[in-house]
C-alpha cells in the first residue's frame, strides 16, 4: 500500500524544487546594481503590497540596519508601505494605485534605486511607482513571480521566480532579502576603510 504524502512534505517538495530554478545570474546582476547605489550614496526605495509589503520592510530592515557596520557608510534604505498614516491618506484622497509614485514625488531623485517586490507584476501601484520612478531616472529593480508581469518590461533590471504559487513565490523572495544581506555585509567588512 503506498503512503501518501503528508500536506507539509508536498509543499516543501514543491518549495526545493522552485529554489532549484532560481535564476542565480539574476540574483547577482541585481546585487551588483544595488552595491553600486551604496557606494554612491543613493537612496533606494522598496515596496509591495500584502505579503511582498512585509517582504519588503523586512528587506528594508535588512539593508539598512541588517548591514550596518560601526565606522563604515550604511545603505540608505526605506520602505514605502510602512509609513500608514501617509499612505492611507493617498489611497484615500487620490486613489490606491498611487500610494507609492505618490510619496516618490516627495523624495525620490534621479540615480536612486526603487525596488518592487510584487509576485504577479501587474499591481495597479507597483505600475504607476515603476513609470513615476523611470520618468525620474531612476534604476528599477524588481522581485517577480508568477510570468512577470506587466512590470518586468519596466524594470532595469529583475529576479524571476517562475512559479504561479504566492506562498512559494513569497517565500523565496523573502530568502532573497537574506541572501543580499550576507553579501553586502561581507562586502562592506572588504572594503579599505578610506575608500568610504
Amino acid at each position: 500500500m503506498k503512503v501518501a504524502t503528508s500536506f507539509s512534505q508536498a509543499y516543501f517538495e514543491r518549495l526545493r524544487d522552485t529554489v532549484a530554478s532560481i535564476p542565480f545570474s539574476e540574483i547577482d546582476a541585481v546585487g551588483e546594481l544595488l552595491y553600486r547605489a551604496y557606494l554612491n550614496d543613493k537612496q533606494v526605495f522598496i515596496m509591495g503590497n500584502g505579503g511582498s509589503a512585509a517582504t519588503a520592510s523586512h528587506f528594508a530592515s535588512d539593508l539598512s540596519k541588517g548591514t550596518a557596520i560601526p565606522g563604515r557608510k550604511r545603505f540608505r534604505a526605506i520602505c514605502l508601505n510602512d509609513n500608514l498614516p501617509v499612505l492611507t491618506a493617498i489611497a484615500n484622497d487620490i486613489g490606491y494605485e498611487m500610494v507609492f509614485a505618490e510619496q516618490m514625488r516627495n523624495l525620490l531623485r534621479p540615480g536612486d534605486t526603487v525596488i518592487v517586490v510584487t509576485g504577479s507584476g501587474n499591481s495597479p501601484s507597483i505600475l504607476e511607482a515603476l513609470a513615476y520612478a523611470r520618468s525620474c531616472s531612476a534604476t528599477t529593480i524588481g522581485f517577480l513571480g508568477f510570468d512577470g508581469g506587466k512590470a518586468a518590461s519596466m524594470l532595469d533590471a529583475y529576479i524571476h521566480i517562475p512559479c504561479h504559487d504566492y506562498g512559494i513565490v513569497e517565500d523565496i523572495h523573502y530568502a532573497l532579502g537574506h541572501c543580499f544581506k550576507e553579501y553586502f555585509t561581507r562586502r562592506i567588512e572588504e572594503e579599505p576603510r578610506n575608500a568610504l
